[in-house]
């Protein structure tokens, strides 16, 4: 129960983090960055993979990084980038890795050798993989005869429905609404024949945004009907949907609830222990409309979240979760004393000090930090108001108010929490084109993981000559494995010389 509480009370501030950072010991008082940027970052990356390949000697793809993959092909350098795949001995392995580089090709605009490799991949579910994701970039690209040829030779039927409604989306994209409208016919068909596939849902959600798009309205409201009739056979999320989109249910409510009709969420909570809409959906809906939901949507949700912690039970985890999204969702709209309301009414003291800092979190985002302060300050636990006071530091220094930001962050008793603080801080000059006060900030954080990692986010931020500065100090204090997915803008053609040194 103790990690337990301690996890609510940090949130995503992770107690293992922190401990990690600790153990890392102090930042020194001067880095070696000087001794890296004469020598070059290719020589130190090449010796960082071969000392870690060992780790992974279970397979020799160790070597053989996601992240060199998709760099070379992004500079041109794709058949380097193949030979490095093909490498891989393992079959899955080596597919999966064929698979995300034709899409780094696609995304770099080598269509034609995109495709070619493609084909080449041996293992034919990858393949099919491979030209599901060609026939939307070669549809986006605006040659939309290329893409239905190669829609037409994917191999798998339950590839078929996902594949033309990602074609019927690009299309809509493009403006050509009567080749849209046709793909979307198309994998109608396709959909009807698979009999409930595997992509159903997702299948649904982009047909919807197709006729959204394409301003089909009652194809529309058809689809919608579909999607709410599927997640009430199916669950909230349906069948086959994305863990990384959201799920259909929430594509058909978020705009009906944003432009103040209730009427299908009022349908969908009336029976709760029944309803597809489950506290998880609930929870995810309340937090996609929140940055932009009107007063007067808010607290009519609010006094729906009541009734169905009711029906809960102010005891149950449901209730748990729906209360923390209906108090967030207040917070974030201004509405502190109901937010707090809300997150009282549930019996669960253990998780109290996290709800608020929860709170003062999202009050901060919503742009009051001059209260989030006040708050922040008043929580009695050390752990949460820790959480809290990086939060509004964050938020003070993204709302162009720096020098309060800092000084807020300097307050943080806890010395792991300050830095994370100035760390954020620290992030804003950066983005402005500061880097000199940016990289002043970082050498008052107090631990040397910490300090890398904030170095490394502000790399990332920076013009090139800045961010060659902040990458090296990060490399000599340890951060290198986020420094690699910047090798190529930080040094160019640096990944070829890193691919070379691998092979040989």
């Amino acid at each position: 129960m103790v990690s337990q509480n301690k996890m609510a009370r940090w949130g995503r501030w992770d107690p293992a983090q922190r401990a990690r950072d600790r153990e890392s010991g102090p930042a020194p008082r001067d880095d070696v960055a000087g001794a890296i940027l004469p020598n070059g970052f290719e020589p130190c990356l090449v010796t960082l993979l071969r000392v870690l390949a060992p780790r992974n000697a279970e397979t020799d793809a160790q070597a053989v990084q996601p992240w060199l993959l998709a760099a070379l092909a992004r500079t041109g350098r794709l058949p380097r980038a193949a030979e490095l795949a093909f490498s891989i001995s393992d079959e899955l392995r080596r597919g999966d890795a064929l698979v995300a580089l034709v899409k780094a090709a696609a995304d770099a605009g080598d269509l034609h050798g995109a495709r070619a490799l493609a084909e080449s991949i041996p293992l034919r579910q990858c393949r099919d993989r491979a030209l599901v994701a060609l026939v939307s970039a070669w549809a986006r690209s605006g040659e939309l005869g290329r893409a239905v040829a190669l829609a037409k030779s994917i191999r798998y039927p339950h590839n078929w429905d996902i594949t033309w409604a990602l074609l019927a989306r690009a299309a809509a994209d493009l403006g050509r609404t009567r080749e849209a409208l046709a793909f979307a016919d198309r994998a109608e068909e396709l959909l009807r024949d698979a009999h409930g596939g595997s992509h159903t849902s997702r299948v649904l959600v982009l047909l919807l945004e197709v006729a959204t798009v394409t301003g089909a309205r009652g194809r529309a409201a058809e689809l919608t009907d579909r999607l709410e009739n599927f997640a009430r056979c199916h669950g909230p999320g349906g069948q086959g949907f994305d863990l990384d989109t959201p799920r259909p249910l929430t594509v058909v409510l978020v705009p009906e609830i944003l432009a103040g009709d209730l009427d299908r969420l009022d349908a969908l909570l009336r029976r709760p222990h029944l309803s597809p809409l489950d506290s998880s959906a609930v929870a995810e809906l309340l937090e996609a409309v929140a940055p932009t939901a009107d007063p007067d949507v808010v607290l009519a949700l609010a006094e729906r979240m009541e009734k169905l912690l009711g029906a809960y039970g102010v005891s149950s985890p449901d209730a748990v979760i729906v209360g923390t999204a209906a108090a967030l969702l207040l917070a974030r709209h201004g509405q502190v004393e109901r937010a707090t309301a809300f997150a009282d009414a549930m019996h669960a003291p253990d998780l109290r000090a996290g709800r608020q800092a929860q709170i003062v979190e999202e009050l901060a985002r919503g742009g009051d930090t001059a209260r989030a302060g006040e708050l922040a300050h008043a929580i009695a636990d050390r752990w949460a108001r820790t959480r809290a006071l990086i939060a509004v530091a964050r938020e003070l220094a993204r709302h162009g108010e720096p020098a309060r930001a800092e000084a807020l962050a300097h307050t943080i008793a806890d010395r792991w929490g300050r830095g994370e603080a100035l760390g954020a801080v620290a992030r804003e000059p950066a983005r402005q084109g500061e880097p000199a006060r940016a990289e002043a900030i970082t050498r008052a954080i107090p631990y040397r993981a910490t300090r890398a990692r904030a170095l490394a986010g502000l790399a990332e931020l920076s013009e090139p000559s800045a961010a060659r500065r902040f990458a090296a100090r990060a490399m000599a204090l340890g951060e290198w494995h986020r420094i690699v997915f910047q090798l190529e803008r930080l040094s160019p053609g640096a990944s070829a010389v890193v691919a070379d040194a691998l092979m040989h």
